[in-house]
Formats: C-alpha cells, sequence, structure tokens
C-alpha cells in the first residue's frame, strides 16, 4: 500500500466506491497488475511518480488480477499490464503493454487538469496585477521568474507589456522578440498591438487639441482617428472601437482602409473570448455586408 492518499489498492468490494464514485470528482487510473509480470512491476512506478506529480488531480487505483478475478473479468482485461483511466464513472481512455513516460503523459493530457506549479502561479499573481494596473508589482514579480527561467514566453510577454505601460518601448520590443513558441502567437500578437499604439499615440496631438478639433468639425477623419489612438494607448478600448467604427462605416477608405485595419489590431490585443471583440467583430461584419 501507498503511503500517499492518491494511489491505493482496489478489490471488488470497494471499487464502486474508490474507482467508479471518486472518478466524478477527479479521474481515476486503474493499474491491472499481477505479482509475475516484470513489466507490471516495472510500469507500477512510473505510474506511481506520474500520478504523485498530479498532487491530487490524478488518482491511481491498483487491481492485483491474480487476487481480484471479479474485477478482472467485469472489464474484460486479457493482457497485462492494462491500464483504464475512468472519468464520470466511465472508461475514457487507456493502454495495454508497458508504455514510455511520454506516451502516458499524452494520453493523461487531454483529462486531468495540470497540478500547479510555483512559477504558474506567480504568474498568475503577475496577470492580476498587470489587469489592475499596478505594473510596478506585476514587473517585479516577473523579474524573479524571469531570473529563474528566462525562456519563459508568457512571463516575456506579460514583461514587455510591463515595460510598455511604462514607456519604454524599445526594451519591451526586445524582450518581446524573445517569446518563442506557436502557442503564444495570439499573446504575441496583442503585445505588438500593444506597442504599435503607443508608438504611434507619442507622435500624435494631444487628446484636448483632438477633441477641440472634432467640436469644430464632426468628420474630421484624421483628428478621428488620431484620437482613437490616443484612446488605445490608455487603454480605453471601448471608446475607440466604437469611434473606429464610426469611422469605417463614414468612410471606409480612409488612409487605405486604416480604421478596418486598427479595428483588426484591436481584436488581436484584446484577444477573441473578450466581450468587447465579441460585440465589434459583429458590428463590423455587419457593416462590410
Amino acid at each position: 500500500m501507498s503511503q500517499t492518499p492518491f494511489i491505493f489498492d482496489v478489490t471488488s468490494a470497494n471499487f464502486e466506491q474508490l474507482v467508479l464514485e471518486n472518478s466524478f470528482h477527479k479521474p481515476v487510473l486503474v493499474d491491472f497488475w499481477a505479482e509475475w509480470c516484470a513489466p507490471c512491476k516495472a510500469l507500477m512506478p512510473l505510474l506511481a511518480k506520474i500520478t504523485e506529480e498530479y498532487q491530487g488531480e490524478l488518482l491511481l487505483a491498483k487491481v492485483n488480477c491474480d487476487i481480484e478475478q471479479e474485477v478482472v473479468a467485469r472489464f474484460g482485461v486479457r493482457s497485462l499490464p492494462t491500464v483504464v483511466l475512468f472519468k464520470d464513472g466511465q472508461p475514457v481512455d487507456g493502454f495495454a503493454g508497458a508504455q514510455p513516460e511520454s506516451a502516458i503523459r499524452a494520453m493523461l493530457e487531454p483529462h486531468v487538469q495540470a497540478p500547479a506549479t510555483p512559477e504558474a502561479d506567480q504568474l498568475e499573481a503577475a496577470q492580476a496585477l498587470f489587469a489592475e494596473g499596478r505594473i510596478s508589482e506585476a514587473e517585479n514579480l516577473l523579474k524573479q521568474l524571469l531570473t529563474e527561467d528566462n525562456e519563459n514566453a508568457a512571463a516575456l510577454i506579460l514583461y514587455a507589456r510591463c515595460l510598455a505601460e511604462r514607456g519604454e518601448l524599445g526594451e519591451a520590443e526586445t524582450v518581446l522578440n524573445a517569446a518563442k513558441g506557436d502557442e503564444h502567437k495570439q499573446a504575441i500578437a496583442a503585445a505588438r498591438a500593444q506597442l504599435t499604439f503607443l508608438r504611434q499615440a507619442s507622435d500624435l496631438p494631444e487628446v484636448a487639441d483632438l477633441k477641440s478639433r472634432l467640436a469644430q468639425n464632426t468628420e474630421d477623419d484624421e483628428a478621428a482617428y488620431q484620437l482613437a489612438i490616443q484612446q488605445l494607448a490608455r487603454q480605453q478600448y471601448e471608446t475607440a472601437l466604437d469611434a473606429l467604427l464610426k469611422l469605417f462605416v463614414r468612410n471606409r477608405n480612409y488612409a487605405d482602409g486604416l480604421p478596418h485595419k486598427t479595428l483588426l489590431q484591436v481584436f488581436d490585443l484584446l484577444g477573441n473570448d473578450h466581450p468587447l471583440v465579441t460585440t465589434y467583430r459583429r458590428k463590423l461584419y455587419q457593416a462590410i455586408y
């Protein structure tokens, strides 16, 4: 019997409770093994290691097939080792025969929540601080994280955004260029859009001057566009999106379609799941068609 509560032996008497009922709360990996089976004995410590790394997000139930013939017959186990993953009371995946660690992890990945790590907790805290506008605090956390792992793409991207918010645009771009990985394409595109808006805003007239021009002429397309960029640089996204959409409707060919291009950049910046993107993507589609 294992010393960890996440790994345990099961019998025909307690299989219902320990495997099926438990699987409604956490995935349960069932290892069908036997004392005479050498591959079983080689596989067992690997399964135990993986289970312990999941820190309670995965349970491992061991069935001794020499003793628990009723369970073996119930699930039609024909060769050993056989490993079956249960979720919500049902078998959802598994394998027969010894498997490499990479294959076992790949099988588990779609079904089991990855265990939290100190790095993940630190990054999540930095993301929350950034969202609250506490840029320097987020930056300090990210510096600590990057000291330990200077290739952490998610941390690099967020650190670049912190630098950009402080006006360190050149350094922000250098940091952003170090972030790699196809899974981070959306976040990198968002950070690049932020840099673009901040750079553009630094060369534009002041907000008060642009508002004054629009007060005198509501169809001053240049002032309307430049004011939207200033608003984007200040993260006034809804106001800017509304202005860009109105400019697109009024003059979609302004500066070779710049309002449309900028709307798409803002969508990249905010991400497809953002409610403003959902709303304004629909409005843009209606305006086009």
